[in-house]
């Protein structure tokens, strides 16, 4: 745990029972800027209830591959990549079945990553450089293949082959693990900017110190407010304790916030069918949890 922030633990509620957490992923964790996971658990006697019960810091990647390898079960929302755009793997000849596309993507220098990237931009028109995923437009977020503000495309080198090497469950990709690896560990792909746009348009986090202001920490204490009252979009509504808020509200980079709603996000999509992916879903690419299937319904087959 960071020396920078202590930590805050809530007491289990009673009849609690589903483990789900929620990851800020960060490629180059330190412990000025932690990788962040929300601990909480859904249930606490009545239905639509995530309760938060602390929020863990790592500041390694070694340490993110123990957090991998612990017992479940558990589901985890990770805010990062699960996989890039079929129109770009398909162009570059890349592997298109996606526990061996994510094995080739992480295995390349990140120097042969960017001019590849930046070969496909300069070929496209502009206004259209990016090749996007099915899911990063309705959802709002950059595209999968973006190297720089934010570089998301190093995110995802950085965290994904970890995942698989841990033997986690992807329900988006088709990934299920042999059983004795698995323990029931089940990632989803997160994007907390989803939710928080739904009650707040305006910036709510910055790591720049001096962009740290009052207003976004406004901002950040409405989308915390729409959460704890089950208003911003999701099925379930957040219990946090008192400590926890003061502490979300005041971190100005807004990595405990994000956390939070990623947790929230994953026990959105597990208590849906088939975790709300769509009939259409392309299992190269995946999907964004809470993010509405764009032909209208779950695949509930």
């Amino acid at each position: 745990m960071s020396s920078r922030r202590r930590p805050v633990r809530e007491r289990p509620a009673e009849g609690a029972t589903e483990l789900v957490l929620g990851i800020d992923f960060t490629s180059a964790p330190s412990p000025r800027k932690p990788i962040t996971v929300a601990v909480g658990r859904v249930g606490g006697g009545s239905n639509g209830v995530y309760r938060l019960e602390t929020i863990r810091e790592l500041t390694s990647l070694e340490a993110f591959d123990d957090f991998l390898r612990e017992d479940g079960p558990w589901v985890g929302g990770f805010d990062l990549p699960f996989g890039q755009s079929r129109m770009l793997i398909e162009h570059e000849g890349w592997p298109d079945r996606w526990p061996d596309f994510v094995r080739f993507y992480c295995s390349q220098p990140r120097e042969t990553l960017r001019a590849t990237f930046r070969r496909w931009c300069d070929g496209r028109p502009k206004g259209d450089k990016f090749a996007w995923r099915q899911a990063d437009r309705p959802a709002g977020s950059s595209p999968a293949m973006r190297w720089a503000n934010p570089p998301v495309a190093w995110m995802m080198h950085a965290g994904i082959g970890r995942m698989l090497a841990a033997g986690l469950a992807f329900p988006a990709h088709g990934h299920r693990p042999r059983p004795q690896r698995a323990r029931v560990r089940i990632a989803v792909e997160a994007y907390p900017g989803f939710t928080a746009r739904k009650v707040c348009r305006r910036s709510y986090k910055s790591d720049d110190r001096a962009r740290q202001t009052g207003e976004r920490a406004r901002n950040r204490q409405a989308i915390l407010d729409a959460l704890i009252a089950g208003t911003a979009g999701l099925d379930l509504r957040l219990t946090i304790g008192a400590a926890w808020r003061r502490r979300l509200v005041a971190d100005g980079g807004g990595d405990l916030l994000d956390a939070v709603i990623c947790g929230l996000q994953a026990a959105h999509a597990a208590a849906l069918p088939r975790y709300g992916l769509p009939r259409s879903l392309d299992t190269l690419e995946g999907w964004i949890a809470a993010v509405p299937p764009m032909d209208g319904a779950p695949d509930v087959g």
